[in-house]
């Protein structure tokens, strides 16, 4: 079971949705991940929005352009998004063996893969370097993964994210304490930016 699953105080659903609507009302900012990945990928670039939820992000991102896949491991969240976006591509299963194809049956690349709300300390135990290592190998050569999650004490931390990521071939290339892109100064939250290092050509002599 996932620590999602294991967790019945994470507001679900429409609850979730209505959070977001509320902040919104507010006048406060709801779409920073998209901020952020809409200033690393240029409109018509691919995101695979692991984690998917609702739908928030990856709607968000579509209406500016982007050419999204969602997938999440709960159904009820899925429907949701559905309902919302039956145009867009939602995709039931689990992010440490799911595999997303493009239209000639290959493993589908993307622009960038973003793990939004606290998808990485989320995940069922064990499964971390699994999970890590599915979505880099749907990162295209340049891509980049945008994670943010919470630390504290018995879930992932950064040190341990960051080893997964580079042994999937993946650098660190920023880091930041909010989605807005404030420094990051050690606090408790984390944004971060791993870049799968571009194709490199080779010429004759």
């Amino acid at each position: 079971m996932s620590r999602w699953e294991d967790r019945g105080d994470i507001p679900r659903g429409t609850e979730y949705d209505d959070r977001w609507a509320r902040m919104a009302a507010r006048g406060e900012s709801i779409h920073g991940e998209a901020d952020l990945v809409a200033s690393l990928v240029p409109p018509g670039g691919s995101v695979l929005d692991a984690g998917c939820g609702t739908g928030r992000v990856a709607i968000e991102l579509a209406r500016r352009g982007h050419d999204v896949v969602g997938i999440d491991l709960d159904p009820a969240m899925l429907d949701l998004a559905r309902d919302k976006a039956p145009d867009k591509p939602w995709i039931q299963g689990d992010l440490a063996s799911t595999v997303v194809f493009d239209a000639a049956g290959e493993r589908r690349l993307f622009d960038a893969v973003i793990a939004a709300g606290n998808v990485m300390i989320f995940l069922e135990r064990g499964t971390e370097a699994a999970v890590v290592a599915n979505i880099a190998a749907h990162l295209r050569p340049g891509g980049v993964l945008v994670a943010g999650f919470q630390l504290s004490d018995g879930y992932m931390q950064l040190h341990v994210y960051d080893a997964l990521a580079q042994r999937n071939g993946l650098e660190l290339v920023a880091r930041y304490s909010t989605w807005e892109g404030a420094p990051f100064d050690g606090g408790d939250y984390a944004v971060s930016v791993h870049r799968r290092a571009a194709a490199t050509t080779h010429s004759g002599g």
